[in-house]
């Protein structure tokens, strides 16, 4: 099973490392909010029926709908996992370079780590705290708040940096709901609490597509972005995250600056200067301290069980 949560999570990676050369090439012909608002609204009702056809296979005892107190969660975890991070991500990505998206990744288990110790979930040693700073000191040498400015490659910067930490806090609040409801389940849900969001502030840009006039090579990007960087690449991450841990989970994000950069150089064009590797350098450092040192539970009174 060890052997196998690694091999789901390394196919994650690579999908997300397509994911964001892809998505900026879309973007070339599309408007980031129309490229967002597509992705949930085909994903979407395909995740739901998925996710029913495997409830009608558990036992009739285990509800098909989660109840009200379980939708309130959903809709966080939609919030967080779907709205924000997917609306963060396109229009951060739509100022800044697929590089540099792919670099800003690993900054998400220094967020995990974070937002655990905040969420009271474990206690952070001398080293993952270490860790971390290395991992948000490499993340403003990419920013370079010296410089900064609400414009240009800064504000994708800072954006793409927004939806790490969004994505973060996705990825711990999904532990407790994988506890009671399937994985697939939990992802159709909050695709469908925060994608009604998204589709609902992408509109006037979906209402002004013609799909009629789209080049063949557009709607294989567009079955990318849709089929491997939605509907596969989430439930994958999420039957992940309930067989392991958010930390782990979220370790695996280091591998997406060297895919990322690669596959850049080569169907973009983009180049990886010294300020992108010494980023690259500390936010991996960062991470390989945070992964390699163990975490310890709460010393008093752990949470109690969502019920």
């Amino acid at each position: 099973m060890a052997i196998t949560i690694h091999l789901v999570l390394l196919g994650v990676q690579l999908i997300f490392c397509g994911f964001h050369v892809t998505a900026k090439s879309a973007m070339r012909q599309l408007h980031p909010l129309a490229l967002a608002g597509l992705r949930v609204a085909v994903a979407t009702p395909v995740l739901l029926l998925i996710a029913t056809l495997a409830q009608s296979r558990v036992p009739a005892s285990h509800p098909r709908i989660p109840g009200a107190h379980d939708q309130l969660r959903l809709a966080l975890l939609g919030l967080f996992g779907v709205f924000t991070n997917q609306l963060l991500f396109i229009l951060g990505l739509s100022h800044t370079t697929a590089i540099n998206a792919g670099i800003l990744m690993p900054s998400i288990p220094a967020f995990t780590v974070l937002v655990a110790l905040v969420s009271g979930v474990e206690r952070v040693s001398a080293g993952r705290l270490l860790g971390v700073l290395l991992s948000m000191a490499g993340a403003l040498v990419l920013l370079r708040p010296h410089r900064f400015a609400l414009d240009g490659t800064a504000l994708g910067n800072l954006l793409v940096l927004a939806n790490c930490l969004s994505y973060a806090i996705f990825l711990v609040l999904q532990r407790p709901m994988l506890r009671r409801l399937p994985p697939l389940t939990v992802i159709a849900w909050a695709f469908a609490w925060g994608g009604a969001g998204l589709v609902a502030v992408s509109w006037p840009h979906l209402a002004a597509l013609q799909p009629q006039l789209f080049p063949v090579a557009l709607w294989w990007k567009l079955g990318y972005i849709v089929v491997l960087g939605a509907v596969v690449v989430y439930p994958m991450n999420t039957w992940a995250i309930g067989r392991s841990s958010p930390v782990l989970v979220a370790a695996y994000t280091t591998l997406q600056p060297l895919g990322t950069a690669v596959l850049a150089a080569v169907l973009l064009g983009e180049r990886m200067g010294w300020i992108e590797a010494v980023s690259f350098a500390l936010i991996a450092c960062g991470l390989w301290i945070v992964s390699r040192t163990r975490s310890t539970p709460p010393a008093t009174h752990p949470l109690p069980r969502a019920s």
